[in-house]
């Protein structure tokens, strides 16, 4: 009863195999899987491939590294416009990414918050990428927020005080494979928070986790995330399972797996 909350599926990367890596997620027992849209086209690939499987669902979303330039108001009402398709459960993959020198903050900045309206409006949870910019990213949640801002922190790499932060704000903690590696700071933000506050994913093809760092990351992997998870906490791997993919049932609105 694994869930992968966040896994590019429908990218380039998997075109030459995705039904081989469709029966391997299978075979591990990855019960949901969530596929994010960066900009129009892949959200419009995400919501596709959510059609054909009953278990994936899809994203709509607008990545910061997509508006390096003021984004056209009309790439807004696309996305509003799929994002009222069936089977999308969330906005996303949103946020704030300063990790290169070529950013534009102000787009990025406007761009988030017309998103996170987006979600607003639609009464939608929100997946948030934050690299390098977790100050802006509190200030603006706080000015944006609301009684349903509701969402997860993907790809999570805050520390503790960061983790706790944003659980207050109502978000939940998307753990992936980087928890694996030998000086990630996961170990000590899931042993500070409570198992309803976290989630998993691969965000694959990227961040294979060990023993399989260095490698196209795929949703089969996601086992190795969960069992991370269920030994720093010191429970079996199906309590954490079990715990994580009701955590994800209730914040997308899902049935149980």
């Amino acid at each position: 009863m694994f869930v992968d909350i966040h896994c590019h599926l429908s990218f380039p990367e998997f075109d030459l195999d995705r039904t081989t890596v469709i029966e391997r997620l299978i075979e591990e027992k990855v019960t949901l899987l969530i596929d994010p849209g960066v900009d129009v086209a892949t959200s419009k690939k995400s919501i596709e491939l959510a059609r054909d499987y009953d278990f994936i669902y899809a994203n709509v979303g607008l990545h910061p590294h997509e508006a390096a330039l003021p984004v056209e108001e009309r790439i807004f009402g696309e996305l509003e416009t799929l994002a009222r398709s069936p089977k999308v459960v969330a906005i996303g993959e949103i946020g704030l990414d300063y990790h290169y020198p070529d950013y534009n903050r102000d787009a990025q900045q406007d761009a988030f918050r017309q998103m996170l309206r987006m979600a607003r409006t639609l009464d939608m949870p929100v997946v948030i990428h934050c690299r390098d910019a977790w100050d802006d990213m509190l200030h603006i949640l706080t000015e944006e927020s609301h009684s349903s801002l509701r969402g997860v922190m993907h790809c999570f790499s805050g520390d503790v005080e960061i983790a706790q932060a944003c659980i207050r704000k109502g978000f939940k903690l998307s753990i992936p494979g980087t928890v694996t590696y030998k000086r990630s700071l996961l170990p000590e933000v899931i042993s500070n928070v409570s198992l309803v506050d976290l989630l998993t994913e691969t965000d694959a093809p990227y961040l294979a986790p060990l023993p399989n760092r260095g490698k196209r990351n795929e949703p089969a992997y996601l086992p190795l995330v969960t069992a991370a998870i269920a030994r720093i906490r010191e429970i079996p791997t199906v309590e954490a399972a079990k715990g994580i993919a009701q955590n994800a049932t209730e914040l997308f609105r899902l049935s149980t797996p």
